[in-house]
């Protein structure tokens, strides 16, 4: 890519995340051409300028830089890989940046593919949710070579307000799974406060206003605790993905031989309230599991 240049943007994956992203780059003057496996998605961006591309074969015939925004490691590996994929299609000097939310090994994987055909691969998931994709203003943590990361660094802030570089291939997907072991700790502990509080006959809203005053404040206490307070539970971040999400970052424990008995715990509530029929309510529905295990015990 020649200094100043202005490639065309591809962006595969226009779910609740990736249709926002997309209209941020718009927003910031970017050629942008889009594809999505359900192609309705794609018609309010090209109403907003977006060009649309029928597979990621021929959009990687059209863009030189390609934002991925996808649900998991086998949707990656087909888009990239897969029949009419991606990667075979791009030339070198591309850049694929993916803010998907998968395996740190399959990333490290895909980035040594993809290098022996000159593509360069970052590995830059996200972290802020759908208001803040609309907005542009995601955290990213970025995991590439430094010198990608310096040329992509532009097209990353179209979509985010902070954006780190925490290491090589791989270090962006460690870094999210640290991020979703920490929000979803603090999540069980709001949770399990709520709990306490009904049981105990004091009303939550009132505790929650308490707790934003003090040390317990927090990003899911101002936001996600309303859920709970509201039984508000439309997503936002689906219960499914989060349990993806801690399921990677318990592999990647096991791999790096580090603890985590807390996230543990957490997907074993995600689990339980995927498997009884909730899997696409918002993931902080684990909070209204965890109530309706209380059994409030009658004042003597």
């Amino acid at each position: 890519m020649t200094p100043h240049a202005k490639p065309t943007l591809g962006f595969i994956g226009l779910g609740i995340m990736g249709r926002g992203m997309a209209a941020s780059l718009l927003r910031a003057g970017h050629d942008v051409v889009v594809h999505n496996r359900g192609r309705d998605a794609e018609v309010a961006l090209a109403a907003a300028g977006a060009r649309r591309a029928a597979t990621p074969a021929e959009l990687g015939g059209m863009a030189r830089v390609v934002i991925l925004c996808l649900s998991d490691t086998a949707a990656v590996e087909a888009v990239l890989f897969g029949p009419q994929g991606l990667a075979p299609a791009l030339s070198a000097g591309s850049y694929i940046i993916d803010t998907s939310t998968i395996s740190a090994s399959a990333t490290r994987d895909h980035a040594r593919r993809l290098a022996e055909q000159g593509v360069a691969l970052l590995d830059a998931p996200i972290s802020g949710g759908q208001q803040a994709a609309e907005q542009g203003t995601l955290s990213c943590m970025v995991g590439a070579v430094q010198a990608d990361f310096e040329a992509c660094l532009p097209y990353l802030q179209a979509i985010a307000s902070r954006v780190v570089h925490v290491g090589g291939n791989g270090a962006g997907q460690v870094a999210k799974a640290c991020n979703q072991v920490a929000v979803s700790a603090v999540m069980l502990g709001v949770a399990e406060a709520f709990s306490l509080a009904r049981a105990s006959g004091v009303d939550p809203a009132a505790v929650r206003e308490a707790l934003l005053g003090g040390a317990a404040r927090s990003t899911i206490l101002e936001k996600n605790a309303l859920r709970l307070l509201q039984n508000d539970y439309q997503p936002g971040f689906r219960a499914s993905l989060m349990r993806k999400d801690l399921r990677l970052a318990l592999e990647a424990a096991r791999d790096a031989g580090a603890c985590l008995p807390v996230a543990a715990t957490t997907l074993q509530w995600l689990e339980a309230l995927c498997n009884t029929g909730h899997a696409d309510e918002d993931w902080s529905a684990v909070g209204r599991l965890i109530a309706e295990f209380a059994r409030p015990v009658p004042p003597v």
